[in-house]
């Protein structure tokens, strides 16, 4: 099973999320440095999409970059569009499977995307 990982090393929780992705037996880990590597608006409405929650629920709020911009998190095209231009803003970490995309805060959330994805087989 491929997982990917939105990640930021200098953050613990993104930093043990990963460490959960690589520690589950079977599952080929490709990490997305996302501020250095940043996704499209386009994908980050995708993933959210995919992870069921709306942009103003995975804003990185205590940003200085949200007071620097006056950008209201309250509204999900201005936080789309922002996180484009401000990828910093993009909650961490986020983990993609095919069966959909976590937040993994707290970083054991990893394991419930990858727990979808493993049923995905004996669901038949």
């Amino acid at each position: 099973m491929k997982a990917t990982i939105w990640h930021n090393p200098r953050c613990s929780k993104s930093r043990a999320a990963l460490a959960i992705l690589e520690a589950a037996p079977g599952v080929e880990v490709e990490v997305v440095e996302y501020l250095k590597t940043p996704p499209t608006r386009a994908e980050i409405e995708a993933v959210l999409r995919q992870a069921g929650v709306r942009a103003s629920e995975a804003v990185r709020k205590g940003e200085p970059v949200v007071k620097d911009i006056g950008l209201d998190v309250t509204d999900d095209k201005a936080v789309l569009d922002a996180m484009a231009a401000h990828p910093i803003l993009i909650e961490r970490a986020i983990v993609i499977t095919e069966k959909g995309a976590v937040i993994a805060r707290p970083p054991e959330r990893a394991s419930e995307v990858l727990q979808r994805a493993s049923r995905k087989f004996s669901d038949f």
